[in-house]
């Protein structure tokens, strides 16, 4: 992932996969029925705030494109995408891959490694 700075803004170059990452994550999280606190504590932000990122995120990407974003909706994302699989846990805290992949699309390791592009990208630029 590549990331430029635009005054307080950033840039970043996502491929259609990372957004449709970034999109589920967040949705995952909004559409599980918590209340605004809940949802604040899980990616720093209310309802109106996740909800205004996804309407951006949101539709078919065929093709990598520009996204840009505030440094709050960054930690945004980046919660989204570390919190979500902490909600998929057995009776004995074990991680259930096999729900969270049929749910969100993907497999853990590609939100780990997405977050971990984001905070470095972010880092870097």
């Amino acid at each position: 992932m590549k990331m430029t700075r635009d005054g307080d803004a950033f840039i970043a170059r996502l491929t259609p996969r990372q957004v449709s990452a970034m999109y589920e994550a967040l949705s995952y999280l909004s559409d599980r029925g918590c209340g605004d606190t809940e949802l604040t504590l899980l990616v720093g932000t209310g309802r109106e705030a996740v909800d205004a990122l996804m309407k951006r995120l949101a539709g078919r990407h065929t093709e990598s494109r520009d996204f840009r974003f505030t440094m709050g909706e960054l930690h945004m994302v980046l919660s989204a995408l570390t919190a979500a699989p902490t909600m998929f846990t057995g009776r004995e805290g074990a991680f259930l891959e096999e729900p969270f992949n049929i749910r969100l699309g993907f497999y853990r390791e590609n939100f780990d490694a997405l977050a971990c592009a984001v905070v470095r990208a972010a880092a870097e630029a």
